[in-house]
C-alpha cells in the first residue's frame, strides 16, 4: 500500500476539519501519516476525530506560522520523518508548512503538492511590506518541484500568478455528518437570529460584524469562537461563544436563520460550506473563495458594506426576498459540488498523475 505524509503546521479550525474529511476517505487506499503543530485552537482529544489506521506524529518544532518558517529544526524534523517514513506522496498544507516541506525535503524524487489554504499574501489588512514579503517568499518557494493544489477556483487563479502548473480540488464536506443539525427553513417565532463562526481575528473582520450587529438591533447576532479581537464585539445584541463542542457549535448554526461571514480573506471556507448546506441564507465578502461559492442574489448575497448586509437581511426577514429559495439552491449547490467524497476522488487522481475527468 502507498504511503501519504500530511504535513499540517496550522492543525486546526477549516485546515483539520480538511484532513478528518478527506483522510476518512484516503485510509482504505494509503498508508496516512499527518505531522502536525499544536495551537491554542487545537482540540484536546484531536486524535479521536481520526480513524484509528491514521499514524498521528506530533512536531514540537512547529510552533506556529512565523515561529515555524524561523525555526531551523522544523526543517530537520519534517527531513527525518520524511526518511522514516518514506512516503510515495507528500501533501503540504497551510503557508509554513509549505514553505517549509518544499525547502526540506527533496521534491524531484516522489510527488509533493502545497495547497495553501488561503495564500498569506492576500491578507487585505496587513501591512502592504509584510504581504510584499509573504508573496515574495511563496514565488520563491512555487519554484521548487512541487505541485500547488488550490482549494478553490479563487486560490487557483491566485496560484497561476506564481511559478508552476497549479491545479484546483474544491473543499469539500461531510454532509452525512450535518444531516441531524438540519432544520426546516422558514419563518419561526422570536427573533431573527444571524451568526458567523471562527476563530475572532482580523482575518474574519470582527468590526464589520459588529457594525452589522448595530445596523439590525432587533435581532440576535451570535459569534461561535473566540479570539484576541473579542473586544470589537461591542454591540448589546452579540453573544460571543467561545469555543465550544463541535455539536453545539452545529447545533447553534442550525438554530440561525442567517450565516455571514465578512472576511477579508479565505481558501474555500468549511464554514460557508457547512451553513449553505444546512440551508442558512448566507451572506458573504467580496473575496476569493466566498464568490466561487456565492453567487450575489442567486444562492446567497455577496456584500461590501454594512449597511449592504444590513439591507439584504432585512429584505429576506421581511419576505421581500425568497430566502427558502436561496437557501434551498445553496444546499443543492453543496451536495453537488462541494462534498467530501467528490473532493478525495479528485485528489486520488491528482496523486497517481490521472486527469481529474479520469
Amino acid at each position: 500500500m502507498k504511503r501519504v505524509m500530511h504535513v499540517a503546521e496550522p492543525f486546526a479550525t477549516g485546515v483539520l476539519s480538511f484532513l478528518v474529511d478527506v483522510t476518512r476517505r484516503q485510509v482504505d487506499d494509503y498508508e496516512i501519516y499527518i505531522l502536525y503543530g499544536v495551537r491554542p485552537l487545537t482540540p484536546k482529544n484531536v486524535e479521536r476525530l481520526f480513524d484509528s489506521r491514521i499514524h498521528l506524529i506530533r512536531m514540537p518544532s512547529f510552533k506556529g506560522a512565523l515561529g515555524t518558517v524561523v525555526n531551523p529544526k522544523a526543517y530537520i524534523d519534517v527531513y527525518r520523518m520524511y526518511k522514516e517514513i518514506k512516503p510515495d506522496v507528500v501533501h503540504l498544507h497551510s503557508s509554513a508548512a509549505g514553505f517549509v516541506g518544499r525547502w526540506a525535503l527533496p521534491c524531484g524524487r516522489q510527488p509533493v503538492f502545497y495547497t495553501p489554504h488561503g495564500f498569506s499574501f492576500l491578507a487585505g489588512n496587513g501591512p502592504a511590506l509584510k504581504r510584499a514579503l509573504y508573496k515574495t517568499l511563496e514565488r520563491v518557494s512555487a519554484m521548487r518541484p512541487a505541485r500547488t493544489v488550490a482549494c478553490s477556483k479563487g486560490e487557483y487563479e491566485e496560484a497561476l500568478r506564481l511559478p508552476g502548473t497549479p491545479t484546483y480540488v474544491n473543499n469539500g464536506i461531510n454532509t452525512e455528518e450535518l444531516e441531524p443539525y438540519v432544520r426546516p427553513s422558514g419563518k419561526t417565532a422570536g427573533p431573527v437570529r444571524v451568526c458567523t463562526s471562527g476563530r475572532i481575528l482580523p482575518q474574519k473582520n470582527p468590526s464589520l460584524f459588529n457594525r452589522i450587529a448595530e445596523s439590525l438591533p432587533g435581532m440576535r447576532f451570535t459569534w461561535i469562537g473566540e479570539g484576541d479581537m473579542r473586544n470589537l464585539l461591542t454591540a448589546p445584541n452579540i453573544e460571543v461563544t467561545g469555543w465550544v463542542s463541535r455539536d453545539r457549535a452545529l447545533g447553534i448554526l442550525g438554530e440561525s436563520d442567517f450565516f455571514i461571514l465578512p472576511s477579508l480573506w479565505e481558501g474555500l471556507p468549511i464554514s460557508l460550506l457547512e451553513a449553505m448546506y444546512m440551508k442558512k441564507v448566507c451572506l458573504v465578502s467580496d473575496i476569493a473563495g466566498n464568490r466561487d461559492v456565492i453567487r450575489n442574489g442567486e444562492n446567497g448575497f455577496v456584500c461590501d458594506t454594512a449597511e449592504e448586509y444590513a439591507d439584504r437581511i432585512r429584505a429576506v426577514a421581511d419576505g421581500k426576498i425568497d430566502g427558502q429559495a436561496l437557501a434551498a439552491r445553496a444546499s443543492l449547490d453543496v451536495a453537488r459540488n462541494y462534498n467530501a467524497d467528490l473532493m478525495a476522488k479528485r485528489y486520488k487522481a491528482i496523486y497517481e498523475g490521472r486527469t481529474l475527468n479520469d
